[in-house]
């Protein structure tokens, strides 16, 4: 198993990265995300690589962060999702955010990518949802999306917060994050009053 690549970039093309070590060019299937944290053609490099091998191809796919890397895997260990399938989510989302959508079970957002159906996100989110809200939390994210898991499944007046949130248009992966940062004890009304003041800041 190839581990990680640290080398000089030759090549960078749209979901491509050639990295050369020890004289050889090691291309590297890759996301948006990944390219744009690598430096110009002739830099040093260092991708974490996942090796996938099927019965008509090989591939190398490589990532800028372990999260990323760990991300991908997830989502390849999702029933019906491929690699390619992965790298578009991961290219539309960063890992930061992909993993606030599956917490918040926000799988419409999941459909913004092209190639992933309503079916596909849901399954996405219903696989994967337990799984970050676990053990593996702690390897993927901070505490900024165990936070949103723990609002995700609240129910009272946090919950009815983000539910009237949702209804007005916004998604969970939008509003949990900063639901999740007030006061749990406060009205449903305050919480979406300061919810959405928050969001008029964010804004101006």
């Amino acid at each position: 198993m190839i581990y990680s690549v640290h080398g000089k970039l030759i090549a960078k093309e749209p979901s491509l990265a050639v990295v050369e070590c020890g004289g050889v060019g090691y291309a590297c299937r890759t996301t948006f995300h990944t390219l744009g944290q690598l430096g110009s053609i002739g830099e040093a490099v260092f991708l974490y690589t996942v090796l996938s091998v099927r019965e008509d191809a090989a591939e190398l796919f490589g990532f800028a962060t372990k999260q990323e890397l760990q991300c991908f895997q997830l989502l390849v260990s999702v029933s019906g999702v491929g690699p390619k399938a992965a790298l578009s989510i991961l290219s539309d989302l960063s890992p930061d955010q992909f993993l606030l959508t599956v917490a918040s079970g926000d799988s419409k957002a999941l459909t913004r990518t092209k190639g992933i159906g309503a079916k596909s996100a849901q399954r996405i989110v219903m696989e994967l949802k337990d799984k970050i809200a676990g053990e593996s939390i702690g390897l993927l994210a901070g505490s900024e999306t165990a936070a949103v898991s723990g609002v995700s499944q609240s129910s009272g007046n946090v919950g009815e917060a983000i539910e009237a949130l949702v209804t007005l248009g916004y998604t969970q992966s939008e509003v949990a994050p900063i639901v999740a940062k007030l006061d749990p004890t406060l009205s449903s009304s305050e919480l979406i009053r300061q919810t959405l003041q928050e969001f008029g800041k964010n804004r101006t």
